[in-house]
């Protein structure tokens, strides 16, 4: 009888075990699926297959983001803090070619150790939606040591272009384009960041941020497996090729992750990734859009990924010749139609 009594307790311990084993095992896929579904899942499919000739506005495009790109980092060189005449110089250069396409460029100038820096701002006013603002902006000063073509005058390449082909639209919101001053050390996630000193007026002013694109380092491709590098564990979700651009933001940011990847997915026939990530990420927060999660804007990152794809990240090796110009204009112009969406194009 005891014996009995001894072996019906056991099954009781083990039949307690399993069900409690059991609801973890529930409990840690419920996560799993929630995470997968609000950080990972991203509408629509990436396009795969062979890319279609460039359009003829793509070719101009091609030719236009080459020619900036050479201007910022061969011509004028490395421009930053020490090389601050440079970056007087690469500020005037994007001023004056914003005046040519029609723009009336505002400067917002700050002073750090008595020198005056500048984010260059362009609007496009909107019609009946006009208080809400989207923002499209890429830094355009360069990390010392390097004359940064890819990080970063493939993205104030990428803003100056889209600024040219939106000049004069009819636009339901109002749209800027911004070139950021300061975002490489030792400003980068200081209250001296240039779009950090952005960001904070326009909370002060009581904008109304819908959406702020920030495209850093866009003209890196390769075809080659094993190009492509993540941190622990997104290496184990996200394609090891690097071939695609990415779309990357902070939970909160989600939604608006998920509404462009969408459009960018409908437009453009071009690889492409997203993700909503914990901000705490390596690399999830490593630009301009950083400072507008710090306002509570939404906010993404269009980027190759930079230093887990591009080899000369941040080194003097950082030339114009590293550029693919044919697949960054693919990439520019499919921007141009998720912009066009996010304002409402009339």
């Amino acid at each position: 009888m005891i014996k009995k009594t001894k072996s019906k307790k056991i099954q009781l311990v083990n039949r307690a075990a399993m069900f409690r084993l059991a609801l973890f095992a529930i409990f840690l896929s419920i996560i799993i699926f929630t995470g997968w579904f609000i950080m990972i899942r991203m509408p629509g499919k990436s396009y795969r297959g062979q890319l279609p000739p460039l359009t003829p506005s793509e070719i101009i495009l091609q030719n236009n983001l080459k020619q900036t790109v050479e201007k910022l980092s061969q011509e004028i060189g490395e421009h930053n803090f020490i090389f601050y005449k440079n970056l007087v110089t690469a500020a005037d250069f994007l001023d004056d070619s914003l005046v040519k396409y029609g723009y009336k460029v505002q400067r917002q100038g700050y002073e750090i150790s008595g020198k005056k820096y500048y984010n260059l701002e362009v609007e496009i006013p909107g019609t009946d939606k006009a208080n809400e603002i989207v923002i499209i902006g890429g830094h355009y000063d360069s990390v010392t040591a390097s004359p940064g073509a890819n990080d970063n005058s493939s993205g104030a390449a990428g803003v100056l272009e889209l600024a040219r082909i939106f000049a004069g639209k009819n636009i339901s919101r109002t749209l800027r384009f911004v070139e950021f001053v300061n975002e490489e050390p030792p400003f980068f996630w200081t209250p001296d960041m240039g779009s950090m000193v952005y960001a904070k007026r326009c909370q002060a002013r009581g904008e109304k941020i819908m959406a702020m694109l920030s495209l850093e380092t866009i003209g890196y491709y390769s075809d080659i497996p094993g190009s492509q590098k993540y941190p622990f564990p997104l290496d184990l979700i996200y394609p090891g090729t690097g071939d695609f651009i990415a779309f990357v933001g902070n939970i909160d940011s989600g939604n608006l992750v998920r509404n462009v990847i969408s459009l960018f997915r409908k437009y453009a026939q071009f690889p492409s990734e997203g993700a909503a990530l914990p901000g705490k990420i390596p690399g999830v927060g490593w630009s301009d859009h950083w400072s507008f999660w710090q306002y509570n804007y939404p906010a993404l990152m269009v980027t190759d990924t930079a230093p887990f794809r591009y080899p000369y990240y941040h080194t003097e090796e950082d030339t114009p010749d590293k550029i693919n110009y044919d697949r960054m204009a693919r990439v520019v112009a499919g921007l141009e139609k998720v912009i066009s969406d996010l304002v409402g194009i009339k």
